[in-house]
């Protein structure tokens, strides 16, 4: 919980205030409060229409019970997030393919790497595909993530077709009896359509091999953009359906409020949330400690307020 806590302080901080009159004793939660709060929600990047359905169910919640206000709100925004349980990698069929999208900068080789060290802390077998051929240092940074987390990598040579690289880790993972291959992509931009037609053809590749694969496709999103990782989950979702989402770089967003725009518009789970730079800073989305790193909620607090 404290790494929570830790990562969400910037978005906290931004409506700490209006959350301190909503859980005081002496301050009714009457529309100019609810009003306050709306104000705060846009300014940490949640969406105005979710914004405003948030305060609706705030509204109509307070009214119906005599719940604490805090609880109330913790519990408007979990079912706005309307998350399911953690993520685990046991859950994915043999010889899987998980596949890596994003634009440049997101974190996708480092998220790579970190999620081939989860597979590995939870008993699962994993391999690794350097599909990112467009840039000199795309395989050697995901090699030597390799040699920290202790996870082979399967590579093509800067320029090669990226697609026959993928082909070629699923290919691998398979004759070596791998339960996982975790395929890193080049960062493409989402407006560019020769780039976006690339990540099809190594799609198209993947379903050569394996008619299912890629079993998950999960984009890589960098909280500190806020709306604007919205916008590229949009256009990578129409090009390949995404199956999920990894927010990078929590702990130094003030615009965490976003996750719920995503979650919303896109229907796709928060599988994985950075919360700082080592590899055991990359843990599964549980919308509970979400939330309660957003309010300022400590394991500790008895939500006694009125």
């Amino acid at each position: 919980m404290a790494n929570w806590f830790k990562a969400l302080g910037k978005t906290r901080n931004l409506f700490k205030e209006t959350l301190g009159g909503i859980f005081s004793r002496d301050k009714d939660l009457d529309e100019a409060t609810l009003e306050e709060l709306e104000e705060e929600l846009l300014a940490a990047d949640v969406a105005p229409r979710l914004a405003a359905e948030v305060i609706a169910a705030l509204d109509k919640a307070r009214r119906g019970g005599n719940r604490s206000r805090r609880d109330v709100l913790k519990q408007v925004l979990i079912d706005q997030l309307a998350q399911t349980t953690p993520f685990t990698f046991s859950q994915l069929p043999p010889n899987a393919c998980l596949l890596i999208v994003g634009v440049n900068g997101s974190g996708k080789t480092t998220t790579t790497a970190k999620l081939a060290h989860l597979a590995l802390e939870e008993g699962i077998d994993p391999l690794m595909g350097a599909a990112d051929t467009f840039r000199a240092a795309g395989s050697d940074q995901l090699r030597i993530w390799a040699e920290m987390v202790g996870c082979e990598v399967v590579a093509g040579k800067q320029g090669s077709d990226a697609a026959a690289v993928a082909y070629d880790a699923l290919d691998a993972c398979i004759a070596r009896n791998r339960d996982l291959v975790v395929i890193d992509t080049a960062g493409r931009m989402h407006n560019k359509a020769p780039l976006m037609d690339e990540l099809k053809k190594i799609v198209r590749s993947l379903n050569k091999r394996v008619p299912e694969a890629p079993q998950e496709t999960w984009i890589v999103l960098d909280a500190t953009i806020g709306q604007n990782a919205l916008m590229q989950a949009r256009f990578f979702n129409e090009t390949i359906p995404l199956t999920g989402i990894v927010i990078t770089k929590l702990d130094g967003s003030s615009k965490a409020g976003c996750l719920f725009s995503i979650k919303k518009e896109l229907d796709v789970p928060i599988v994985f949330t950075g919360l700082g730079e080592r590899k055991e800073d990359l843990v599964p989305f549980e919308a509970e400690a979400f939330v309660d790193g957003l309010l300022g909620i400590k394991d500790d607090d008895t939500g006694d307020d009125n």
